[in-house]
């Protein structure tokens, strides 16, 4: 019997001290992931259509839900990013005409990222709640806005590239508040 519970209590340890490693390294991790997402980005679609330009939108992405001074609410921001960018790439695409291998990879690491993020960003409703649902309706309002866009357009190729493109500038924005952490 205790045996068996020095076993259950040296894999409890094990797993905490794996997750916590794993949240300790999250900042180079999401590098490598935003790297990748950018380069699939890039590999999904050709370059921005000329006849797409004049249809260029600009959406302002609410940066300072990227400068709290608490880390953990730049994670928390940062994982909500992630889960508006994966749904709105998971949606009427027929007419993006894009690399349907990229897009699933991008896809992909997209969903990973946001797992690893759960994992980690505390979730208990302290002094982060106010921000957090801020920064939530800050970031809600500027994905709708991109969303409303492509609805408006009916999905069509320009609403895709267009967006392509603000999620790809998105995207780096976060990187470098990352490198920054």
């Amino acid at each position: 019997n205790t045996f068996g519970l020095i076993q259950i209590g040296l894999i409890l340890l094990c797993t905490t001290t794996t997750s916590s490693f794993q949240c300790n390294h999250l900042p180079l991790q999401q590098r490598k992931v935003i790297e990748n997402s950018l380069q699939l980005l890039d590999r999904m679609g050709k370059k921005f259509p000329q006849q797409c330009l004049r249809e260029k939108k600009s959406f302002r992405f609410p940066e300072q839900v990227l400068k709290p001074r608490q880390k953990e609410s730049v994670k928390i921001a940062i994982e909500e990013i992630f889960q508006h960018i994966f749904y709105i790439f998971s949606k009427n695409l027929t007419l993006a005409a894009w690399d349907g291998t990229a897009l699933q990879q991008f896809q992909n690491g997209l969903y990973q990222q946001i797992e690893r993020l759960e994992a980690c960003v505390i979730k208990k409703q302290t002094h982060y709640f106010r921000s957090k649902e801020v920064n939530r309706l800050k970031l809600k309002k500027y994905f709708q806005k991109i969303d409303c866009f492509l609805k408006d357009k009916q999905h069509n190729l320009c609403s895709w590239e267009i967006s392509r493109a603000e999620m790809r500038r998105c995207l780096q924005l976060i990187d470098k508040v990352i490198r920054k952490l």
